[in-house]
């Protein structure tokens, strides 16, 4: 019978298990997130790139401790049950196993999405979690080079696999829909109070639209009757009423549409386009755009 693998190397195999599973996760996200209905779909932050080497060192750090917290005792307690239960260690108690020791963490990624989301999350991370525990109880001596080369093929088939399905189509990559001024014209809502209606004469009227009080121009005067809010200058936003005036810039394709608000003692940003082409939205970015925070307007009318 061949020896069991010392503790450090079968970590290590864990470890890299988990690192290349998280790469393929990575992919399919951004794949995912690419048919996905979102303000920065359209491109990324360069500055992500620094972060490469940061990210890594996190990886490997949790990818330790995962590996210790719940890969070593999927493993372990699936030789013990083999041996009670049929006198031998079977490698088919390692997903029954997993299946029972990832439905805590299942249930918590799949972030209260339903039954249908809780089966799917607690699927993937049995199989995220059967992998590594299977290599981990392997006896075979050369493992880590089959491991790195499968795992590499899966990454780049992965890889190649979701670019091709964003360039035929067979993914289809989310774009913002479309419009025209026509199409502006009518009552925007947040759903909470705050409207724009937009007229095809230009015109538009503001009621209880919210500003960013850190983004707005600070010699602009927040006490007048136009504006009403807590005004309370600690960062919270105010809200905008008033009558003021509107133009629509189709820019140079869907992604750099904007339509210009113009509100007498209100400070506004302009609005982007988003939603899709059955219910559009006028949102903008609160804060730093890249934390993904909008201020989001859907229509509820037509123009009259």
């Amino acid at each position: 019978m061949k020896k069991k693998r010392l503790f450090g190397l079968s970590l290590l195999l864990s470890i890299l298990t988990l690192l290349i599973e998280a790469v393929i996760a990575l992919i399919v996200a951004v794949v995912y997130g690419f048919t996905q209905e979102s303000p920065n779909a359209g491109g990324g932050s360069a500055l992500f790139i620094l972060f490469v080497p940061v990210l890594a060192v996190f990886g490997i750090a949790v990818a330790g401790a995962l590996s210790v917290v719940l890969v070593f005792p999927t493993a372990w307690l699936s030789d013990v049950l083999g041996r009670r239960f049929g006198g031998r260690e079977a490698w088919w108690w390692v997903p029954v196993v997993a299946a029972a020791v990832s439905f805590v963490p299942g249930v918590a990624l799949s972030g209260g999405a339903g039954p249908v989301g809780i089966a799917v999350a607690w699927l993937l991370t049995t199989a995220a979690l059967t992998v590594p525990a299977l290599l981990w109880r392997s006896r075979r001596e050369r493992v880590f080079g089959p491991v790195t080369l499968w795992g590499l093929v899966a990454v780049v088939l992965t890889a190649v696999v979701g670019g091709a399905g964003l360039a035929t189509g067979v993914f289809p990559e989310y774009r913002p829909p479309t419009v025209t001024s026509a199409d502006i014209v009518g009552r925007w809502s947040d759903g909470h109070g705050g409207t724009l209606t937009f007229t095809a004469d230009g015109r538009v009227s503001a009621v209880d639209v919210e500003l960013d009080v850190t983004g707005t121009d600070s010699d602009s005067d927040t006490d007048s009757d136009a504006t009403a809010g807590d005004g309370d200058g600690d960062g919270a936003r105010d809200s905008c009423t008033g009558q003021g005036t509107w133009t629509y810039e189709p820019g140079t394709g869907a992604w750099s549409q904007m339509v210009d608000v113009t509100v007498d003692q209100c400070t506004f940003d302009y609005w982007n386009v988003g939603g899709t082409e059955s219910r559009p939205a006028l949102y903008q970015y609160i804060g730093d755009p890249d934390s993904g925070d909008l201020y989001r307007l859907t229509r509820t009318s037509g123009g009259s």
